[in-house]
């Protein structure tokens, strides 16, 4: 797999990359990953960010001791999270001379071809200016997604952005280094899947399970994202995201984490 050679890489971090388990923000991790992307930016490549958090985030920023069920609670910390999330971003890229947009997305906008080019045209523009988008769906309004019908996650999200750009390659971080054949947490034994060529029921099967509390998606739904990519011709790395700079290797042709190869033919 010569992941060294994408070109547009779509890179998703997930709430337990960006926050701490008290909830508020893991600026160390932060700025490692800003600090990569603008890296790899000035390379030349070109790197649009999905993120999740606005919602951790606003938990953390108001001082909750738990995560709310109601959904009109979870629209409002999602827009105190965004703001939050998005003044990080920006202080962190520009102190690497990067600047970047928001795009905030909900799924009747993909599903309209009208909308949906409208946001591709976006994009390109963004990238022809040397812009880093960054993308979230937008929580505040997706009523659906808060209770798990839209988008699901942002992990679909992310393949449905890597689609939209045409990206080479999708990494996904996570708080777990790759697809494992039993659980790790809880076998110190269990064997990691460096490499999958086809996504069948056994793979769905052994991802079962959720991830960290903060988040929404655990390892399942990184499976769906995976299949989703390397069936629309993306190669797709789930990797450990508490140190961003391991990127690198996986560009120079490393084996991180688990890499889910593009379906043939659709490239």
């Amino acid at each position: 797999m010569n992941s060294f050679k994408s070109r547009r890489i779509v890179v998703k971090v997930g709430t337990s990359t960006l926050t701490y388990e008290n909830g508020k923000v893991n600026l160390k991790n932060m700025e490692k990953l800003c600090k990569v992307l603008s890296d790899l930016h000035n390379s030349g490549k070109q790197v649009i960010l999905v993120t999740s958090g606005a919602i951790g985030v606003g938990v953390g920023k108001l001082k909750l001791t738990e995560r709310p069920k109601e959904t009109r609670y979870k629209q409002a910390l999602a827009a105190v999270g965004q703001c939050e999330l998005m003044f990080l971003y920006d202080k962190f890229f520009g102190e690497y001379n990067n600047s970047v947009a928001q795009i905030l997305l909900t799924k009747d906008i993909v599903l309209n071809e009208h909308s949906k080019q409208n946001v591709v045209n976006t994009f390109q523009t963004l990238l022809e200016m040397g812009i880093i988008p960054i993308v979230n769906e937008n929580d505040t309004v997706a009523t659906d997604e808060l209770i798990g019908a839209n988008f699901g996650d942002n992990d679909n999200l992310s393949a449905i952005v890597a689609d939209l750009v045409g990206a080479d390659l999708l990494i996904i971080l996570t708080d777990i280094d790759g697809l494992y054949e039993t659980d790790p947490r809880k076998d110190k034994n269990a064997k990691k899947i460096k490499l999958v060529e086809h996504i069948d029921d056994h793979i769905r099967e052994i991802a079962g399970g959720s991830g960290s509390n903060r988040g929404t998606g655990g390892m399942s739904t990184k499976i769906t994202a995976a299949a989703a990519a390397t069936s629309a011709g993306i190669n797709t790395c789930v990797m450990k995201g508490d140190d961003p700079s391991i990127i690198y290797k996986l560009l120079d042709g490393e084996e991180i984490g688990t890499m889910f190869l593009a379906v043939e033919g659709t490239i």
